[in-house]
């Protein structure tokens, strides 16, 4: 037979406790995950630049050249209609996702045909959007990938 006293359940000083341990995990483990957002979109941006250099390479390797600045990125995905016309565009393009993906901050990917730095110059102006910078703002370009 139960007791009417016989009630299970939990103190107000254990449930402090748990959200002391709680807030003391937040607090040590919350600014080191926040710092990596940062590094997550600098390696994600360096990635779709790789992607988009072997769709460049791809069409190459159709067409004999690469895209010209006049027709840009897009060369990967339609087919030009201005500049040297492709003869062996392939159907459907050079990128799996159809499209141009913009870099982690919402911004286009930059492309010069010929570039400073070699057939082509890709690129990115990280975090802030603007040339230059260092850190998270620092450009993030196809030439000095690591």
């Amino acid at each position: 037979m139960a007791h009417i006293h016989d009630k299970r359940g939990f103190t107000l000083i254990e449930i402090m406790v748990v959200i002391v341990i709680l807030a003391l995990l937040a607090a040590l483990v919350g600014p080191k995950l926040m710092g990596r957002t940062d590094d997550a979109k600098i390696t994600d941006s360096r990635v779709q630049i790789k992607n988009i250099e072997t769709a460049l390479k791809l069409y190459k390797l159709d067409n004999g050249n690469y895209p010209s600045t006049e027709q840009g990125l897009n060369a990967l995905v339609t087919k030009p209609t201005v500049g040297v016309i492709p003869k062996n565009f392939k159907e459907g393009g050079y990128l799996e996702s159809k499209k141009i993906p913009s870099d982690p901050w919402g911004n286009d990917y930059l492309y010069v045909s010929p570039g400073e730095h070699g057939d082509y110059d890709l690129f990115s102006y990280g975090g802030d959007g603007v040339k230059g910078g260092e850190g998270k703002n620092a450009d993030i370009t196809s030439w000095d990938t690591k």
